[in-house]
């Protein structure tokens, strides 16, 4: 089969099997088949660039790096809708629709409002050429290739499709063709709407992550996920996992009679269509829906803060019209935000990995969104004082986002001489070491990072996990018994555990429920004959695991999965980042003063150093991957280059790769060494003033591109 040949069938094949498990929760090859066959359609579009095709499904790890948004003018306008939190207001709407309607029958369709970023996405000849935001609903930007990275946004549609293939050209079973002979002809051009979000899965998933290496959270999903959209680099959206509901139909001319055609015909072409909307008769089913979802909403994977009721008929539609600013067919109804007043009975200080101190709230236990709530978060010492909050005080409790409960106030009406005020510990609240306050942070540490035990059970678990060292079968119970009996100190001391050691090892734990001593769920752990050789198995695997989750897997302070793939990429070796100055790690992309602080005197750790050099003896990766540069020529050859900024025609990795290719060196710093200084768009100004200082030629990204051309 030749190269062509190949891609057209890779590409087929992967988008189906993404199909099938993002529309239809079916999996019918395991994650490692899929992963080699993305690799392998990912190397032959790198060789045969020509052959690749508009639905590869390469662009949903993302990779293009954008400059700027280009702004898109929206065919149709995407007006904002009326809203009201009153069930008389619906009523009155009605009148309104009925009014307009001269008596006409008329039904609506109801949807949840879902909390994330209005996108606009646009299809020519079925395939995906265009995403944009709303905006200003008369124009917005342009995230193509953002939205391209969300697994559940078809990149081509078909009317009927194929059914691939696998390597023997045995046919594979595919969701009914019939139900594609239903619908409409897809039109040659059409849009469709629906809202961007991050699910909350996966806003916890990142929350923790930030959480585990020092960084501030994220407020909430629906910020998190326009934040998400509005990044210039879209591999790092991949990573973020967004998904979207579409809801909306648009074409010139019309397709669908109904909206509820067109959501059906929608689904059917293989579009995200949540299936929680209803048809309903009159505005009472309207009410009935409203009434069902005002608690089972927090079900689903999203956060909702409403209802949408539109009228269903388009030709209806088009006879109410529109406001300057609305639709008269259509109006959303918010529910009023969910909260409680419960008592802060007391407070707990959770010692997270990096030794930040988190107040936790106790609370009497209360009913909010279809939960008993007894814990919420208090942030840190500043919220503290924000909001005034004192001991056994009746406090006011949200849902933030939807998800995580929350104290916004006090009621001061009910406040009594039992209140007394929180005194914030000065002294670690786990091994008794006192706390310190880094100038600029909100956050008190605990300095005693190997002698603190939550900071050294975390530290293990850190260790462990998917994106570091990948060691399953060792739970927290495991790693807090093999602490307890003495086996570990250290990750390092993992690699020299012994089938002997761990065999019989047993402890039952309780798992207390709002610190009360009383009380708690018991478990058991024991390392069982097989338990210990799927561990042990898992350790062995580990040291397959590649350099950047080695360096990740090191818990240095800010140093996330992200951050070391880029310093894997950019120095290619540990050695190599051991001995990096902080003016020398600044030179890699994204990474801030912060960082090379935190990286440089980690590695000046005489301890770290030691831990390092026994997973290096243990027979971890080191080094990264090679990555071979293609010669282009020797226009640059003799001269020696450095970046900063961001640039329109490169990613930075690209730009570094064409440098290489046509004989030039790329420096780490700017030094009396240094030829040129390449500089982008939003530069780095320490780079830029320092080149000054030393006379160093700047050029910008088109002089840079008129050198190659020599």
């Amino acid at each position: 089969m030749n190269p062509q040949e190949r891609i057209a069938e890779l590409t087929e094949r992967l988008n189906y099997y993404n199909h099938q498990y993002y529309q239809n929760s079916v999996s019918e090859v395991d994650d490692y088949t899929f992963d080699q066959l993305l690799t392998e359609l990912t190397e032959l579009e790198k060789q045969y660039p020509e052959f690749r095709l508009a639905d590869s499904p390469t662009v949903r790890v993302g990779g293009t790096i954008s400059k700027e948004f280009a702004t898109v003018y929206h065919r149709f306008p995407m007006l904002s809708l009326g809203n009201t939190y009153s069930e008389d207001d619906l009523i009155e709407f009605d009148k309104r629709v009925q009014k307009g309607l001269n008596g006409q029958s008329y039904e609506y369709v109801c949807e949840l409002k879902f909390d994330g970023v209005a996108l606009s996405l646009t299809y020519e000849n079925g395939v995906l050429v265009q995403g944009a935001t709303r905006g200003d609903g008369v124009r917005g930007d342009d995230i193509t290739n953002n939205i391209r990275t969300i697994r559940t946004v078809p990149l081509r549609i078909r009317e009927k499709q194929e059914e691939p293939r696998d390597e023997q050209n045995v046919q594979l079973s595919l969701f009914a063709p019939s139900s594609f002979l239903s619908s409409p002809s897809i039109p040659a051009l059409f849009e469709v709407r629906g809202e961007g979000f991050l699910p909350l899965a996966e806003f916890d998933r990142i929350n923790k992550e930030r959480e585990d290496i020092g960084e501030p959270l994220l407020a909430n999903p629906r910020n998190a996920a326009s934040g998400t959209f509005k990044q210039q680099d879209s591999s790092a959206v991949a990573r973020r996992r967004l998904d979207c509901y579409i809801y909306s139909f648009l074409s010139d001319p019309e397709v669908f009679q109904t909206h509820e055609e067109s959501l059906v015909a929608l689904k059917q072409w293989g579009f995200n269509v949540s299936p929680t909307w209803r048809k309903c008769t009159d505005i009472r089913e309207v009410m009935q829906y409203i009434n069902e979802w005002e608690e089972k909403r927090f079900t689903l994977p999203l956060g909702t803060d409403g209802i949408v009721i539109k009228i269903n008929r388009y030709d209806q539609q088009r006879e109410l019209g529109y406001t300057a600013k609305s639709p008269r067919w259509a109006i959303a109804f918010k529910y009023k935000a969910l909260a409680a007043s419960t008592v802060l009975k007391g407070i707990r200080y959770q010692v997270g990995r990096t030794g930040a101190v988190t107040p936790v709230a106790l609370l009497s236990p209360v009913l909010l969104a279809g939960t008993t709530v007894k814990r919420a978060s208090l942030h840190n010492a500043n919220e503290i004082e924000r909001l005034g909050v004192m001991l056994n005080d009746t406090v006011f409790v949200e849902k933030g986002g939807e998800i995580i409960p929350k104290i916004t106030g006090v009621d001061l009406n009910r406040r009594t001489d039992q209140s007394v005020p929180i005194v914030y510990p000065t002294t670690c609240p786990a091994c008794g070491t006192p706390l310190i306050r880094k100038e600029g942070e909100a956050n008190f540490y605990c300095p005693n990072e190997r002698g603190c035990p939550p900071q050294r059970q975390t530290r293990f678990e850190h260790f462990i996990q998917r994106r570091a060292m990948n060691i399953e079968s060792l739970g927290e119970g495991k790693i807090e018994l093999l602490i307890e009996r003495g086996l570990v100190e250290t990750p390092a001391d993992l690699y020299d555990l012994t089938a002997d050691q761990l065999l019989g090892l047993q402890k039952t734990f309780v798992d207390r429920d709002g610190g009360s001593e009383d009380s708690g769920k018991q478990r058991v752990v024991s390392f069982r004959e097989k338990t210990v050789e799927n561990i042990l198995t898992a350790i062995e695997r580990s040291k397959a695991q590649p350099f950047a989750n080695v360096l990740f897997a090191l818990g240095i302070r800010y140093v996330g999965i992200t951050t070391a793939e880029k310093l894997a990429d950019y120095f290619g070796s540990m050695d190599a980042i051991m001995q990096a100055s902080q003016e020398t790690l600044l030179a890699v992309p994204d990474t801030g003063p912060r960082i090379a602080e935190s990286i440089v005197a980690w590695f000046a750790d005489e301890e770290n150093r030691t831990f390092v050099e026994r997973l290096r003896a243990a027979g971890l990766q080191f080094v990264g991957e090679k990555k071979v540069v293609e010669p282009e020529g020797d226009t640059l050859a003799g001269k020696t280059f450095l970046y900063t900024g961001t640039f329109a025609n490169f990613s930075r990795e690209e730009l570094e790769a064409r440098i290489a290719a046509n004989g030039g060196k790329l420096l780490s710093g700017v030094s009396k060494k240094l030829n040129y200084l390449i500089v982008g768009e939003n530069a780095g100004p320490s780079k830029v003033e320092k080149a000054q200082k030393l006379n160093v030629p700047m050029i910008s990204e088109d002089e840079f591109l008129a050198m190659l051309d020599v």
